[in-house]
């Protein structure tokens, strides 16, 4: 009988070596060396200082920063673990709301940010991506139309000119993958180092 449990054992144990090791091992190192900055998360340093990064959201309040779009992502309540609490960009607990277009909750919290947006420029239409959240919770990037609609509240707040502000927005909005795939796009923490570096000189 060990005869015949013999090999199915080897051939567990190389397979297992193989595909639970060997292959993994490579994988990390063949990524590593040709997309060290990729491999490592995308990690944003500023002053040598990891900051974010570039695949992750970050809440920005303050009017001086473009703002990203909003999360739904949750956190355990420090104060009961039995509770959940608003965590926005919480990589721990990737996910959207899962309210659906009949939820009441959702419109009113729509009508409530988008209120809030048209009172911030009444001049202009609420893009839909400073009001809805992703699937994900996580989303780094925003449409140039919602970085756009900032720009007055940002020049603003930052005593800049708002040709200056919008010229940030254009340098920084990436195209179509392959002039194809996706939509363009603005990473709003590469956006705002830009805008911090700008209104430092």
């Amino acid at each position: 009988m060990l005869r015949e449990i013999r090999p199915a054992i080897v051939l567990l144990l190389v397979l297992t070596a193989i595909t639970g090791l060997a292959y993994p091992l490579a994988m990390t190192a063949i990524a590593g060396a040709l997309f060290p900055t990729q491999a490592q998360g995308s990690l944003v340093e500023k002053d040598g200082k990891v900051i974010g990064s570039a695949l992750i959201g970050q809440e920005f309040k303050d009017d001086k920063y473009f703002h990203g779009r909003p999360s739904a992502t949750l956190a355990p309540d420090p104060n009961d673990p039995a509770k959940t609490v608003s965590a926005p960009y919480n990589a721990a607990n990737s996910g959207g709301s899962n309210l659906g277009p009949t939820s009441k909750a959702l419109a009113d919290r729509l009508k409530e940010d988008v209120d809030k947006l048209k009172a911030e420029n009444p001049n202009q239409a609420v893009p839909v991506d400073l009001v809805t959240t992703s699937a994900s919770g996580l989303d780094p990037d925003i449409s140039p139309e919602a970085a756009e609609f900032q720009v007055p509240r940002v020049a603003k707040a930052r005593n800049m000119p708002e040709d200056a502000v919008k010229l940030l927005v254009v340098s920084n909005t990436r195209g179509r993958l392959l002039g194809l795939l996706g939509e363009p796009r603005i990473n709003v923490l590469a956006l705002n180092l830009a805008l911090d570096r700008a209104a430092a000189k």
